[in-house]
């Protein structure tokens, strides 16, 4: 049997025409249950509402919970919420509301073993709370041909579907490891994650780098699908390289398990994926947007044929083929993919997908989160929210019509704000006056947008999207976050800074079956757990380092300090120990600095003093191909000296082993500047676990530095040598957060 929601059918068997996300401001998921509830109302005690209905047709099973149903009317009710001009709603989407009636009125019919019922989809719009009703009047008969139809039209594609699942389920059962062996540790980490997810409970497990933590994680999730009921497992990375891992782990499955029935999409941003920049995403424009709905069910059906590797190259052919998006087909395929490799944003960001249909679908999902200890500064970027007044000042001046009025008004508050404070201040609270002008300013652009959007300009446009996320995240204003203001040159900014995201994150990790976050560096465990949310109850595994002190060389250079202060007189010194470094055992080195200009500046002074040397530099903002440039460099028996910031892309998630790389230079302990918004973050965490110093500073600190140095030693037969360079690597609380492993 097949389980399949109403929505899900009715999107695979009913929808046609073009793909269109031109944006129109659209309720939100709170404005839209107060819709719901509002109609609800109207209509009194005698209408029912969220009524669970299922049947069963052939090998399907469809389930769903109808709206609203007036029993003593005959009355069945799909309400959708909408703003400004129903004609704007494109009319391939009210089809598809229709089907979704007609489904949901076809159960009912059924389970009440009713003659007919009357199929009204009501559209309310939520600012003037105004219903548009459209009622057809449906005998059971009709409805149960417009069911069966629906689910003919998905029951090969569902057939298919148990098969896969079948075939991939007793492949999954025995499947075969890619190395006779596994490596030192390997093994405990595959054995715990295989549990977590065999469990249903989540895991925080640190490893050594080296140890082959990707395929150490995916490998035993797919052993658990076999007889856990998982539907797919989401691998979540911080970086390209990450996902580049997945890849090639996924790669040295297939090889060792010929035949293996599994389907792998790996979903890239949209900007990477467009084949038309600068055109919209509907069919007045793109044309693989025009008819996407009609051409996507043959490139569906291509792209699972043979249980294809769907990465970005072949997605974008199989789009080419059949002339639709590859963006938006890529977002098809997720929902019949087996492993899903994405950015941490896809399923952790307030507006992911991943997470949205995990929970419409109501698939068991386990999560696999590459690289972990990144996600605390990415979730808290997701999380905060920021306006300043040169944008809105802007945007001000750029206003029209209705927008104009409360567009000035709010930034005469947000000026009122502004002025009554020093450089940098905190607040205890959102001033209200502020938010109720952002509300109204918002409002009323978005009544704009709904009836022209032509008529709302760029720069007002601009403003509007930070505005309304700063609006959804003083909903959620608490503890776990600081109201902060910056004045700046051309004036100021508010900023609603998440400290602490484990509210937010903790909501995730309740939609999947199994959560493991796995990283090198997750140690303190507290730190991690009390900043990430982890829900109580969840494990803790510690892989000791399979690599001897022998492999390493530790030396901590304390004559030297990287501090501010002594960065320009730390140049010379730091050039001549990278010179007798590299005359004592020429080859490949990664030297890290904390900024690029410190790097810049020390590259600098290594060539005025050996210009025979290779060197070459991590570049700002470089994209993946000059990324990828920067790590060929480092051939096998090669010389050279490749200058990197600590923290940066060449810090972690890259392997480099053998004689690609012999050692590392790290000249600082990668400790945040302080500064009044770091300060204000440490008084926060005092207040909250009673350690602002290590949860703001140390910690994040010297984890960048374990990091980097863990880029030297990759496999059991490496060796290599690491510089330390700082006399504060000599105190107490810092050498006890360096791997124990480490000789020096």
């Amino acid at each position: 049997m097949y389980s399949v929601p109403v929505r899900e059918l009715c999107e695979f068997a009913a929808k046609t025409g073009d793909l269109d996300h031109r944006f129109t401001p659209s309720p939100s998921a709170h404005e839209g249950n107060v819709g719901h509830q509002i109609v609800a109302a109207r209509r009194g005690s005698v209408r029912r509402s969220e009524v669970t209905v299922s049947a069963d047709y052939k090998q399907l099973r469809v389930r769903g919970r109808a709206d609203g149903f007036n029993e003593a009317d005959g009355v069945l009710e799909e309400v959708k919420t909408y703003r400004g001009n129903l004609d704007n709603v494109p009319a391939n989407r009210r089809a598809l509301h229709l089907a979704q009636a007609k489904v949901y009125a076809a159960l009912l019919c059924r389970k009440l073993e009713l003659p007919s019922l009357r199929v009204a989809v009501v559209y309310f719009e939520i600012s003037r709370q105004e219903e548009t009703v459209f009622v057809e009047d449906c005998s059971a008969c009709n409805l149960q041909a417009f069911f069966e139809s629906l689910c003919e039209a998905f029951l090969t594609w569902a057939r298919q579907e148990i098969e896969h699942r079948r075939r991939r389920n007793d492949a999954l059962g025995n499947l075969q490891f890619t190395h006779p062996a596994f490596r030192a540790g390997q093994r405990e980490l595959a054995v715990n994650v295989f549990r977590a997810t065999r469990s249903g409970r989540h895991l925080m497990a640190q490893a050594p780098t080296g140890i082959g933590k990707t395929l150490g994680t995916i490998y035993p999730s797919l052993k658990a699908c076999a007889t856990e009921g998982i539907d797919k497992i989401f691998f979540l990375t911080a970086k390209t390289s990450g996902q580049q891992l997945a890849r090639e782990a996924l790669a040295d499955i297939r090889r060792a398990n010929p035949g293996l029935p599994l389907r792998t999409v790996e979903i890239v941003s949209r900007e990477r994926a467009c084949e038309h920049p600068g055109t919209a995403c509907r069919g007045e424009e793109c044309p693989l947007a025009r008819g996407f709905y009609d051409r996507l069910p043959a490139a569906r059906a291509a792209a699972v044929a043979g249980d294809a590797v769907l990465d970005k190259a072949t997605v974008r052919e199989l789009a080419r083929r059949h002339e639709v998006c590859p963006y938006y087909l890529t977002q098809e395929l997720v929902r019949w993919a087996d492993v899903v490799i994405a950015d941490y944003n896809y399923f952790f960001d307030s507006t992911a997908m991943l997470h949205a249909l995990t929970l419409a679908n109501e698939w068991q999902v386990g999560v696999l989160v590459d690289e972990a200890h990144n996600l605390l500064e990415r979730a808290r970027a997701m999380y905060t929210a920021e306006l300043s007044t040169e944008s809105l000042a802007v945007a001000v001046t750029s206003a029209t019509g209705r927008m104009a009025a409360p567009l000035g008004r709010l930034q005469r508050e947000l000026v009122e704000v502004c002025r009554a404070t020093t450089l940098y201040s905190v607040q205890p609270e959102i001033p209200v006056h502020l938010t109720d002008a952002l509300g109204d300013a918002t409002a009323q652009i978005t009544d704009q947008l709904a009836e022209d959007p032509a008529g709302v300009p760029e720069m007002v446009l601009r403003f509007y999207f930070d505005a309304l996320h700063f609006v959804r995240m003083s909903e959620s204003f608490g503890k776990h976050s600081l109201f902060d203001i910056t004045k700046t040159k051309e004036g100021a900014r508010v900023c609603i800074r998440n400290v602490v995201p484990a509210t937010f994150l903790r909501q995730r990790y309740v939609a999947t079956k199994s959560t493991v976050l796995f990283s090198a560096t997750l140690s303190p465990q507290a730190f991690y757990a009390d900043t990430l949310g982890m829900p109580t109850g969840t494990a803790w595994l510690d892989v000791a380092s399979p690599f001897e002190p022998s492999q390493l060389q530790v030396h901590i250079v304390d004559r030297i300090s990287t501090r501010f202060a002594d960065r320009e007189a730390s140049l010379q010194p730091i050039a001549e120990l990278i010179q007798a470094q590299w005359e004592r055992r020429p080859g490949n080195y990664l030297a890290f600095f904390s900024s690029f200009d410190y790097m810049e500046r020390a590259e600098d002074a290594f060539r005025s003093l050996r210009s025979d040397v290779p060197v070459w530099s991590q570049q700002p903002g470089a994209d993946d191909a000059s990324r990828a440039a920067f790590l060929e460099r480092f051939a096998a028996d090669g010389r050279g000296i490749g200058f990197a910031v600590l923290g940066g892309s060449f810090a972690e998630g890259i392997d480099l082993p053998g004689t690609r790389l012999i050692g590392a230079f790290i000249a600082t302990l990668g400790m945040p500047q302080v500064t009044p918004v770091n300060e204000a973050v440490r008084r926060r965490h005092d207040q909250l676990f009673g350690a602002g110093f290590d949860y703001t500073y140390l910690y994040p600190g010297l984890r960048k530095v374990v990091q980097a140095a863990g880029r030297v030693i990759r496999t059991s037969t490496d060796t290599g040598t690491l510089h330390l360079i700082d006399d504060r690597f000599r105190r107490p609380e810092v050498r006890a957060m360096l791997p124990a492993w480490w000789s020096g």
